[in-house]
Order: C-alpha cells, then structure tokens, then sequence
C-alpha cells in the first residue's frame, strides 16, 4: 500500500516523511522531530511540491508548539510566532508554505493555554492533510474530462502524489483518466537540474504500471512537431493573476506548445492562487550554482564557473489553457477579484466541459 508522501505520527509524535532525494534507487522514512531538520528538508527537497509544502507548514507550526520552551505563555505564543514567520521563509516562491503555516497558526492561536495550542495545532494540520488529498482526487476528476483515451501527455518536473499528501495534481488527472479506463500514455521532461522528472514522476508512473517514456527538456519541441503529444498538463507553486509560477522549464513548454496547437493545462488547487500579487512582486527562488556544477559527487561542470540557476520561472496566462481545480476547471480570462469574493465556498469556474457555471 502506498504511504503518504507526508504525515504525523501518532506514536513517535513527530513528522514523517518520504525523502525525495533518495529516490528512485532507494525508499527513505524520515522521521522530523524538530523544526530545525523540517527547515533542512524543505530546503534540501527532501520534501517538495507546493501542496506537499502547504501540509510541511501545517504540520511544522504543530511541531513547533510541542517544542517551544518558554517562560510563560505570553513567551509561548511569541515564540510560536517567530518560529511561524521563519518557517514561511524557507522557500519563497512557493505560496503553499506560507498558506500552510498561516492556516495552522491562526487556528492554534485561539488557544486558551498550552496545551490546548498543541491539540488544535496537530488538529488543524491533520485536516489540512486530509483536505489535500481530497482535493488532489477532485482535481483528478475535473481534469481526467478533458483528456481522451489514446491521448499521450507531456508533463514536467513532479506534480504526482509525491508533490501531495497523496494522488498528486497533475499525474492525479492522469491516474483519474487511467482509473476511468482511458488509454494514456506520457511523456515525462526530465527537469534539470534536479532531475524531478526522471527520477520522481517516472518512478511514480512506473509503479502505478502507467506507461511513461522520459526525454530531455530540450526534447520537447521535437516530440511536439512530430504529432507525438496531445495535451501539457503541469503542477503550479504559486498562480497569479497573470501568471503561473512553476518550475524552471515550464514557460519554454508552454511557448511550445501554444506554437504547435497543443492544449496547455495546470492542475493545482486553490491553496496555490496568490490574490495579493501580481508576477513582478513575486520572488523567485535561486539555488546552490552546485546544483549545475556537480552531480552527486561528480563534477559536471568547470569549478567556479558563473552560474544562474533559478528554481522556478512565470508562464503568462495567456500560454495556459486551463487551470484544473478543485472545485472545476478555469479558463483564462480569470477574475481573481471575483474568485478570491468566492473562494471560501464555491468559485465561479468556467467548466469547458458543462459551460459557464457559478459554481459546481
């Protein structure tokens, strides 16, 4: 049986988690008991994803208010707090972290004393959980109407059940599609540097005996002009109004495949729509230049060589032609004034598939 990707355990009263950077040679439980090491995880892509993330952050401030020592509970929630605020900061880019933490904190903050922090904290960020799996198989549902059996699917980096608590957002409408019985087959982009692709999505496609071929990034133009893919369908770390922030290689994909006819989905859910910022106010995540220079051990490149290696870029919304959500399927134009108005119960979703709707 497939574990999640990220939880609590009950038992060891700590986080566990499945470390990605052991993948796919070797499957690796992490226990987390201090928030120090949850930093290290975040940071070191041990876990990764943005809904991934968002239960990172709900799951950390619940950490957090078992291990605060303070002096009295003024100090507590003070340091609670802190604590909260720096725990947002690991990662930047990725929206779901903070959203993650903030939900949890808020609903810890109606703590009259300790312990009960600690109790709606570990309550808050299981539910959180819970919810993203939910989420991720309405996603899969929404979006497996727009794919059609035969259909072969161009994905990049990992936005599977490993991205998530489970299911995941974009293999989650492939895996839906396939549970309907449609024939598809995908092609999975390696996604340097860190090789997502290669080594995540197609040992979760693998697993679940879905066909997956993989290729280079460069390769995606090739494979487009050749009639070889029929649909894109990407994960999403932070959507503004007029853009989608994912990783570094998405925008050259979505240019691709605009160029060639070729219908371009993202698959996230509404926890990753960022109302308050617009593409140019968003900060984006630069790595190690190790990253590029070395392979494990291995140098691959001259040392000290400059390097520029950012973690993520923006596709205009103009390139994209859904976003699958949740609660349906949104084509752009999108109102974000009007989704953001409505999003705590049933957002106004354009569904190509039933016509315009207020709601689902």
């Amino acid at each position: 049986m497939w574990m999640r990707t990220i939880d609590w355990s009950d038992e060891k009263g700590c986080i566990t988690i499945i470390d990605q950077t052991a993948l796919p040679s070797k499957l690796v439980l992490l226990d987390i008991d201090h928030v120090n090491v949850l930093h290290e995880a975040i940071l070191k892509l041990r876990v990764r994803g943005a809904p991934a993330l968002g239960a990172a952050g709900g799951f950390g401030v619940a950490l957090l208010a078992r291990s605060i020592r303070a002096n009295d509970f003024k100090d507590y929630i003070k340091k609670l707090t802190e604590g909260a605020e720096s725990l947002k900061k690991v990662r930047p880019t990725a929206v779901n972290l903070s959203w993650g933490v903030d939900r949890v904190l808020a609903a810890a903050l109606t703590g009259k004393d300790r312990a009960e922090v600690e109790s709606t904290a570990l309550r808050e960020a299981k539910a959180l959980a819970d919810e993203d799996v939910a989420q991720c198989r309405a996603i899969g549902e929404h979006g497996a109407k727009l794919l059609e059996s035969s259909d072969t699917v161009m994905t990049h980096c990992n936005a599977g059940r490993l991205a998530c608590v489970d299911w995941g957002t974009a293999l989650g409408v492939i895996r839906s599609a396939v549970e309907q019985g449609k024939d598809i087959k995908v092609i999975s982009c390696e996604t340097r540097p860190l090789n997502q692709g290669s080594r995540i999505t197609c040992f979760e496609l693998m697993d679940d005996r879905i066909p997956v071929t993989l290729i280079t990034d460069s390769m995606a133009g090739h494979f487009m002009r050749a009639g070889k893919i029929q649909k894109v369908i990407v994960g999403a770390d932070r959507i503004v109004e007029d853009a989608v922030f994912n990783k570094i290689g998405t925008y050259s994909h979505s240019v691709l495949a605009k160029a060639h006819g070729i219908p371009f989905y993202v698959a996230a859910p509404l926890s990753t729509f960022d109302f308050t910022r617009r593409e140019k106010d968003v900060i984006i995540e630069e790595r190690d230049p190790e990253e590029l220079r070395r392979w494990n051990a291995t140098q691959i490149a001259p040392a000290g060589v400059p390097v520029y290696n950012p973690a993520f870029d923006a596709t205009p919304m103009q390139n994209v032609t859904a976003i699958i959500t949740e609660q349906g399927i949104l084509e752009p134009p999108i109102s974000f004034a009007r989704l953001k108005k409505s999003s705590s119960q049933k957002p106004y979703i354009r569904d190509r598939t039933k016509g315009v709707q207020d709601g689902i």
